[in-house]
């Protein structure tokens, strides 16, 4: 049985792929670097574009032949789940990071 895409997502071209903008270039990275710790924790990494503020994201197993599996669908929700919180004390570190 197929399962339901997650919000946010579209499932083409063998991949489950989401547009994500913040409000700008260092919050886009703190988004990166919170979905980065998620993709470690799975052993199962997106490919990951960043244009300033907008992010793209794009999930396909790569051993499974480059075909949305499994794997794809719970990595899109977890990031989906992602803390708002989490992400804003990133932020702010780096904010700090680089005003120093």
């Amino acid at each position: 049985m197929a399962q339901a895409v997650p919000s946010g997502w579209i499932e083409s071209n063998d991949a489950l792929t989401r547009t994500i903008q913040r409000a700008d270039f260092v919050e886009a990275l703190a988004l990166v670097l919170e979905i980065a710790k998620l993709a470690e924790a799975a052993n199962h990494h997106p490919d990951i574009d960043i244009r300033y503020r907008t992010i793209h994201l794009s999930l396909s197993t790569h051993s499974a032949g480059n075909k949305v599996t499994a794997k794809d669908f719970d990595l899109a929700k977890k990031i989906n789940n992602l803390d708002e919180n989490a992400i804003r004390t990133t932020s702010n570190d780096l904010r700090k990071k680089f005003a120093a």
